[in-house]
């Protein structure tokens, strides 16, 4: 595939937010871009302002012409998009030029300094934490991220003399694969994706072969006690990091008043008084990596500590709609058994005395079947558990799995309640909330609008 010569792109599941940051780029090299997507949400709305045709009918008929001529058009599809989907057997079965997302990205990021962000979870909040640290200094970046960065507003940022490329390495389908990092930071590798992977093994292997895949001259930032053993080419280097121990740490670390600050050390270097722009105690560690991998290419130590100080956040990472004494709430990404662990421990950190109310949308099937236990052990942090129904994605039901798996794991003496997601409104209405988060990768967060209007009526 010769990018130059390419003069359309047909997006197969446009308004992902990994593929939305591709529509975003050949939109700003001035490509002609059309594709699908099953509904229309705040995304598509943005990118069809942004220049590209996008339709919610898997109609072929909907394709524009433009992306119709084989020898200059490349289609674009993600694994969310059933197999048999007309419009993608169309492209197929007349020879056109079909990639996945991950091998487009890695394509486009091949010549450039990639720094990687590769883990089950903590992935978007550190590669968008390290985009704004190079964005906001004197290196600059280009960055494919995986969330909606609150500091810029969009997922992509394109530099025309930055050498560096930020991107979220996505192990789903083992799309990281198709990278080669200049540098990468591994957060995490709880297993996940077994429908994909088999076992958990499988799943360490993979990340152990991602690692192969970094370039010898660069580094490998590992977050200490990951199971896995890096398997790097000579002439890269191997640095631990974790909240408060490694070769990159945070030592005097102060939580109180709202804020959390921080001083960053490392080898030949320390950062001392470092204020979180988003105090949650997660972001210690995803700012020991971020700050790690800015220092380790040029970054200063005062554009460091601005940028720590003046990041506010990805949307729908910790994400506050209301902040109040009377009431409190956010929406948050986690999906994962531990990334819900980590992300309900947080807010009880920062709300010890209050009543915690958390509604969840399991993401996947195989997931839910795979860690329905883990999933109630880490809800029943919580005071209140609501679930709604399995967002299915790209799977199709698996007899006998289903919410109800997990609501009857919750611990005994919780709170908990089983409903339909259409009936999420009715079930908040009169009910007595200190904190409200929101949890899920499905489409729940279709809701927060709508919840938002009906708690900000009530603190009215």
């Amino acid at each position: 595939m010769n990018l130059d010569t390419i003069k359309s792109i047909y997006f197969v599941g446009a308004g992902g937010i990994g593929m939305s940051a591709l529509v975003r780029y050949f939109l700003s090299k001035g490509k002609f871009v059309a594709g699908y997507d099953r509904t229309a949400t705040e995304l598509t709305d943005a990118l069809i302002a942004e220049g590209a045709h996008i339709n919610y009918e898997d109609d072929v008929n909907a394709i524009p012409m433009e992306c119709k001529n084989i020898n200059s058009t490349l289609v674009v599809l993600t694994p969310a998009v059933p197999h048999e989907h007309s419009e993608l057997t169309y492209f197929r079965e007349n020879g056109f030029e079909i990639q996945k997302r991950a091998q487009v990205l890695g394509t486009i990021t091949h010549n450039s300094k990639g720094l990687c962000v590769a883990g089950t979870h903590g992935k978007t909040t550190t590669s968008t934490m390290i985009a704004h640290l190079f964005n906001q200094s004197h290196v600059g970046c280009n960055a494919f991220l995986g969330g909606i960065s609150k500091n810029s507003g969009t997922n992509l940022l394109v530099s025309q003399s930055s050498p560096y490329t930020v991107i979220e390495a996505d192990e789903f389908d083992r799309s990281f694969h198709w990278l080669t990092p200049y540098m990468s930071v591994i957060t995490s590798a709880d297993p996940d994706h077994l429908d994909i992977y088999g076992t958990e093994e499988a799943y360490i292997e993979s990340f152990e072969h991602y690692t192969t895949l970094i370039q010898p001259g660069g580094a490998l930032l590992i977050r200490k006690g990951i199971a896995l053993q890096p398997k790097v080419n000579n002439n890269v280097k191997v640095y631990s990091y974790s909240k408060e121990e490694g070769d990159f740490y945070a030592e005097n670390i102060r939580i109180g008043n709202g804020e959390i600050i921080i001083d960053f050390v490392g080898p030949n270097i320390r950062i001392n008084d470092i204020v979180l722009g988003v105090p949650i105690s997660i972001n210690i560690e995803n700012g020991v990596a971020a700050m790690a991998i800015a220092h380790l290419n040029g970054v200063s130590n005062e554009e460091i500590k601005s940028g720590m100080e003046t990041f506010k956040g990805v949307d729908r990472r910790f994400d506050f709609k209301i902040k109040t004494d009377q009431l409190v709430f956010l929406s948050d990404y986690a999906h994962h058994p531990a990334e819900i662990r980590q992300s309900i421990s947080s807010i009880r950190e920062l709300y010890p005395t209050k009543k915690i109310s958390v509604l969840f949308q399991p993401h996947l099937y195989t997931r839910t079947r795979d860690f329905y236990q883990e999933f109630a052990d880490s809800l029943s942090l919580a005071d209140e558990v609501m679930l709604v129904d399995i967002y299915p994605a790209r799977e199709q039901p698996i007899e006998g799995v289903n919410s109800e798996l997990i609501y009857n794991n919750l611990r005994k003496g919780i709170e908990k309640s089983l409903f339909k997601k259409e009936d999420i409104l009715n079930k908040l209405q009169n009910k007595p909330l200190d904190v409200l988060v929101v949890l899920g990768a499905g489409d729940i967060d279709s809701s927060i609008s709508s919840i938002t209007n009906e708690l900000e009526k009530r603190i009215k």
